[in-house]
């Protein structure tokens, strides 16, 4: 896989050497065990699989190369190149602008931008409307544009569907940067809707199989489907595209579900069900999928707690917590400086963002055995760091 140069200040010399030794060992990526680092009293099981992605290095690389390579300009970045608030910030302290916020609230407005000025596209991408509205001002994003090569991969599955005839069906958070610009990308070619869940999977099955009014869909769905949908004829075929970030197993159980409505109701089997639904497994993203599996493979551990490390509003990071909850008492923070003490951590709920402080967060064992990974957008340095203070309490 390609090498990227991104800055020495996100790499770990310990993670790069861990991940190294880790990948040769096992090249073919079939061992999902966590690496054991023993600091005697304390012992802490690093997942297999965590840290900057493809996508997020790319995107680093082209940003900070735009910003050496255009001394001088005005610099803007479309909105947080990627969801972590260590990159995000070093980025605004060398000049770079935030045109929008992570939802999409225009912080500066387009009239501002002049053709001269530079404009970074996310890693997340951004929609056909945004595009266009930069290219109307003379704006040339084709040579800073950072979208991930996965999310394109979306994009252009979905466009190869569209043309067999078939209506998309996004799973995704609906304010969330990519999900927006992936319904953005379908919906030019096809119509399309998104669903939150499995439970919204399943009222659009209802709607399906006429179990509900259709006149109902509108409002249950207000926003989150493409202009002139037609209930009564655009689900009757249908592929599933994610936003590359969910948890790998609930886009593959909304499909499931999906194709088995399709096939149960118009009466199909293997070799006619491509009639009305369209294999989209792969546009599941290789990293979202290495990392929730190098999860399983730590859950496996009989440990004491989870850390979960990487910013606040990063979906991928946010399933990793879901997953690690659901075993063990899990702390998500974003930085080593969130461990205030031996005694008290600075633990953000997943769910609701919320941070509050949670005392006797260390249990009081010889070893104390911690499950450590990071989300995506997370730099190595940053995990480095949150191991230095955990070390620190013990000798």
């Amino acid at each position: 896989m390609k090498q990227f140069e991104v800055p020495s200040f996100y790499r770990s010399e310990l993670i790069t050497n861990i991940k190294n030794r880790r990948r040769e060992e096992d090249k073919l990526k079939k061992d999902f065990t966590p690496t054991l680092l023993d600091y005697g009293n304390i012992q802490i099981y690093l997942a297999r699989h965590f840290g900057f992605c493809y996508g997020v290095e790319n995107a680093i690389e082209i940003a900070f190369k735009t910003i050496e390579e255009n001394k001088g300009k005005r610099i803007f970045l479309l909105s947080e190149m990627i969801h972590n608030p260590q990159v995000n910030e070093d980025l605004k302290k060398m000049g770079v602008i935030f045109l929008q916020d992570t939802y999409g609230k225009q912080l500066i407005p387009f009239d501002s931008i002049l053709s001269t000025d530079v404009v970074i596209i996310p890693a997340f991408g951004t929609t056909l409307d945004v595009e266009k509205k930069l290219r109307a001002k003379g704006v040339t994003i084709d040579n800073w544009n950072t979208t991930c090569p996965f999310v394109e991969k979306v994009w252009n599955r979905s466009e190869q569907i569209a043309k067999k005839g078939y209506s998309i069906v996004v799973h995704g958070k609906p304010k969330h940067e990519e999900t927006r610009a992936t319904f953005s990308h379908a919906s030019a070619h096809t119509p399309t809707v998104i669903v939150n869940d499995m439970q919204e999977a399943e009222r659009i099955g209802m709607y399906v199989t006429k179990q509900l009014d259709e006149s109902d869909f509108y409002e249950e769905f207000k926003g989150r489907f493409s202009e002139g949908f037609d209930i009564l004829k655009d689900l009757q075929r249908i592929g599933v595209v994610n936003q590359t970030t969910q948890l790998a197993s609930d886009t593959q159980a909304i499909s499931d579900y999906l194709k088995n409505v399709m096939v149960e109701f118009y009466q199909l089997n293997s070799d006619t069900v491509h009639e009305r639904f369209a294999d989209t497994r792969d546009t599941l993203c290789y990293a979202t999928n290495d990392n929730q599996s190098a999860v399983m493979g730590m859950l496996e551990i009989e440990a004491d707690i989870a850390i979960v490390v990487g910013g606040s509003n990063s979906s991928n990071t946010s399933h990793l917590v879901e997953m690690c909850e659901a075993k063990l008492t899990t702390y998500f923070i974003d930085a080593a400086s969130k461990i205030l003490s031996k005694n008290e951590i600075i633990n953000r709920s997943w769910k609701t963002k919320s941070e509050r402080i949670i005392g006797n967060f260390l249990p009081n064992k010889n070893p104390i055995k911690v499950l450590m990974t990071s989300g995506a957008s997370c730099p190595d340095a940053v995990v480095e760091k949150v191991i230095e203070r955990l070390v620190s309490f013990y000798k």
